[in-house]
């Protein structure tokens, strides 16, 4: 693969798995909405999946039939926005990797297929807004829920702003999932891909990422187009 870097402009953050460590809260949520169906959870390695992908798509995915995919996921929610959700915690280095990119002038963005309400929950938590133009998410009826989604809203959204949209060249989406890469294709978007969150080892660079990064550091510089 590649590792040149163009000069970005702007870059559109996924949030599980790439900038906090979530598995913990949603994996026993996930737990929970089995328990509550009376159905035998997945494995502890198939559970993992979870993480990332839009929910309903990854119950039915795991065993849910498909006419208790809104059960499941009602059960889920029902515990993850009572607390669990803050189970969670950043990847080290990662405000001071997004600092550094914001100090040389790349405008960042939260693009996530979390549901908007529950991601601007965290990434308040977490100290991410002050570093950020705006948090985009799913919507909790279903309505908005693929990254393609999610990124098509995101980049509406910031092209109204004041600042516009660069052109796509100089845009890229950062994650940990094949589902980021594919959703940034699908507008014309590059993946930078980050190896520390939820990816099956493979599956970035066979979905297309541009690069995979090992290091916060590392992606930084490439934010950076160092």
């Amino acid at each position: 693969m590649t590792t040149a870097t163009p000069p970005y402009r702007l870059a559109l953050l996924d949030l599980d798995g790439t900038l906090t460590d979530s598995a913990p809260g949603i994996l026993s949520s996930v737990r929970h909405a089995y328990a509550t169906l009376g159905i035998d959870p997945p494995t502890d390695e198939a559970l993992r999946l979870f993480v990332g992908p839009p929910l309903a798509e990854t119950f039915a995915l795991h065993g849910v039939p498909a006419d208790r995919v809104a059960e499941a996921v009602a059960a889920y929610r029902d515990v993850y926005a009572a607390g669990r959700m803050m189970e969670n915690s950043l990847y080290p280095g990662i405000l001071e990797c997004l600092t550094a990119a914001r100090d040389t002038g790349v405008r960042l963005a939260v693009a996530t297929s979390k549901p908007e309400v529950y991601a601007r929950r965290i990434t308040a938590h977490f100290g991410i807004d002050p570093l950020v133009e705006g948090v985009y998410g799913a919507t909790l009826d279903g309505t908005r829920g693929s990254k393609a989604d999610v990124i098509e809203h995101a980049l509406a959204s910031l092209g109204g702003s004041p600042a516009g949209l660069p052109p796509r060249d100089e845009i890229v989406m950062v994650g940990d999932r094949e589902h980021d890469v594919l959703g940034a294709a699908a507008h014309r978007i590059g993946c930078v891909g980050v190896s520390w969150g939820y990816a099956v080892p493979g599956d970035l660079e066979e979905a297309g990422a541009l690069r995979v990064v090992t290091t916060t550091n590392e992606l930084a510089r490439v934010l950076r187009g160092q």
